[in-house]
C-alpha cells in the first residue's frame, strides 16, 4: 500500500492486539469508562452492555451485522457480545420482527449472501435494483408497496413500545432509527417517526438530498425530533456544504460518516466536527485509506487504514460534545471470523482510546 496520506493519533491494529495480554480477558470483563466491571458469562449471555468510555457513547449502526441473521433477538444478542449499548437500529430488523409483509424483491435477482438483509432506503425497502424488471416484477412491486403502506398504517404504535421495552431490559439504547423514509408517502413518514419516538429514538436517519431534508423536516419538528442526514462521498464535489440543509431548519442534524469524507476527500475529519459539532447528532466511524493511496479509499480493518480515529474520539472526549460514535463495519470479513467478533474488536479499539 503506498501511503501519501499522514495523520496523527492512529493506534495500528498490530499494536493494539499485540501489547495488551488482557485482550482475552476483555471478552469476559467488559470495563466501563468509570473503571467498575463485573464477571460476565463468555458468551455474553445475561450481560448488561456498557460501551460508554471516558464520557463517549460508542455505539453501532446494525447494519453492521448485515452478514448475520437478523431480527430484534439477534439484534440484542449481538450487542451483548459486543458490549454495544447504544445502536442506530435498521428499519427492516424491527419489522421484519413485528410481521411486516415480505418483499419480493429479495427473490428477484438470485439469493442474497446468507444471513444478508436490505439496506433501509433501498428501493421498496429491499437490495438495490439492478437489471431491467419484467412487467410481473413490476407488479410484484407494486402491491408490495401497497401492502407495505397498509401494514405500517394499521399497525398499532404500542408494537414499538414493546420492542422498545426488549432493549431497555437488556440495557441498550435506540439513539435513531434508519427508516429513510423521504420516498415514502406522507403518512409513512409520520408512521416513521412515531415508529422511532415509541422505540426512545431522537430522529430518524436519511441519506442527504434537498429534497429529502425539506420532506422530512417539519414532520421532524411535528414529532419534537430530529431528521438526521447521512453522507457518502458529497464532500469531494466542489463547493458542497452542510450549510444549506442545516438552514432549513433546527431539526435537522448530521449523521456525519467520517470514514466516507476522509476516504473521498484526505480532509481531516476534524474540520467537519469541529465546525459543525453542535448539528452532528451522530458519527459513522470505519477506518479507510485516502483518495491518494493505491488502493484510494477502500475500507480497512480498524488501525490498518490511514483514517484518524483516535484523533476524531479524543477530539470529542475533550470537549464532552453529546455525539454517539456508531461504528460502521464495512472492510471485508475474513473466513475465520464473523461480524460480531469484529465489531467487538472495534469497540475494544475505541475503548483503548478513550480510557
Amino acid at each position: 500500500m503506498e501511503n501519501k496520506n499522514k495523520s496523527k493519533g492512529k493506534l495500528s491494529r498490530r499494536k493494539f492486539l499485540g501489547s495488551t495480554a488482557t485482550i482475552a480477558a476483555f471478552s469476559v470483563v467488559p470495563l466501563s469508562y468509570s473503571c467498575k466491571s463485573a464477571p460476565v458469562a463468555k458468551d455474553g449471555a445475561g450481560t448488561t452492555p456498557d460501551s460508554n468510555f471516558g464520557g463517549v457513547q460508542i455505539g453501532a449502526i446494525t447494519y453492521s451485522w448485515r452478514s448475520m441473521p437478523g431480527g430484534v433477538e439477534n439484534i440484542i444478542k449481538y450487542c451483548k457480545e459486543t458490549s454495544i449499548s447504544s445502536i442506530e437500529l435498521m428499519s427492516n430488523d424491527v419489522e421484519d420482527f413485528l410481521g411486516a409483509p415480505k418483499n419480493p424483491m429479495m427473490g428477484m435477482f438470485g439469493p442474497p449472501p446468507p444471513g444478508a438483509r436490505p439496506p433501509a432506503g433501498a428501493p421498496g425497502g429491499g437490495f438495490p435494483q439492478r437489471p431491467e424488471l419484467t412487467q410481473e416484477q413490476k407488479d410484484a412491486i407494486a402491491k408490495f408497496n401497497k401492502d407495505i403502506k397498509e401494514w405500517r398504517l394499521a399497525l398499532p404504535i404500542s408494537k414499538y413500545e414493546e420492542v422498545r421495552k426488549m432493549f431497555d431490559n437488556a440495557g441498550i439504547k435506540i439513539h435513531i432509527v434508519k427508516f429513510s423514509p423521504a420516498r415514502w408517502s406522507d403518512e409513512e413518514i409520520d408512521y416513521a417517526f412515531k415508529a422511532a419516538k415509541a422505540l426512545g429514538a431522537k430522529g430518524v436517519t436519511e441519506e442527504i438530498g434537498e429534497d429529502a431534508v425539506k420532506k422530512l423536516s417539519p414532520v421532524a419538528e411535528k414529532h419534537g425530533m430530529y431528521a438526521i442526514f447521512h453522507n457518502h462521498m458529497q464532500f469531494e464535489t466542489a463547493g458542497f456544504s452542510y450549510d444549506p440543509f442545516l438552514a432549513v431548519s433546527p431539526a435537522v442534524m448530521m449523521n456525519f460518516d467520517a470514514g466516507h469524507f476522509f476516504g473521498s476527500t484526505g480532509i481531516h475529519p476534524n474540520t467537519i466536527i469541529e465546525k459543525y459539532h453542535d448539528r452532528i447528532f451522530s458519527i459513522h466511524l470505519k477506518d479507510k485509506t485516502g483518495p491518494n493511496t493505491d488502493p484510494a479509499n477502500t475500507n480497512q480493518v480498524w488501525g490498518q487504514g490511514e483514517a484518524p480515529i483516535a484523533d476524531i474520539l479524543l477530539l470529542i472526549k475533550k470537549n464532552k460534545w453529546p455525539i454517539n460514535c456508531d461504528i460502521e463495519l464495512e472492510y471485508d470479513i475474513k473466513p475465520w471470523s464473523d461480524a460480531v467478533k469484529e465489531v467487538k474488536t472495534c469497540v475494544q479499539y475505541a475503548r483503548r482510546i478513550l480510557g
